[in-house]
């Protein structure tokens, strides 16, 4: 994946080369972005915001958005 300049993009190591989700840093901001989308969008995110969501991923916070997908 590739925005503004080269970044050094991070992708889990369950994505088995699939629609993925890219997340890098850019100064103080966390990008996310589409693996089969590298040109955008990009969502942008503070360190903090990208802290609290880890945070909730880690306590399963988010586990009923993708139950029945």
């Amino acid at each position: 994946m590739e925005t503004q300049g080269r970044l050094a993009w991070q992708i889990s190591r369950s994505c088995d080369g699939g629609a993925c989700i890219g997340v890098t840093r850019s100064g103080d901001s966390v990008l996310i972005g589409n693996t089969r989308r590298p040109e955008g969008p990009v969502g942008e995110f503070t360190t903090d915001e990208w802290r609290q969501f880890l945070a909730g991923a880690k306590r399963g916070d988010f586990d009923g958005i993708a139950q029945d997908l």
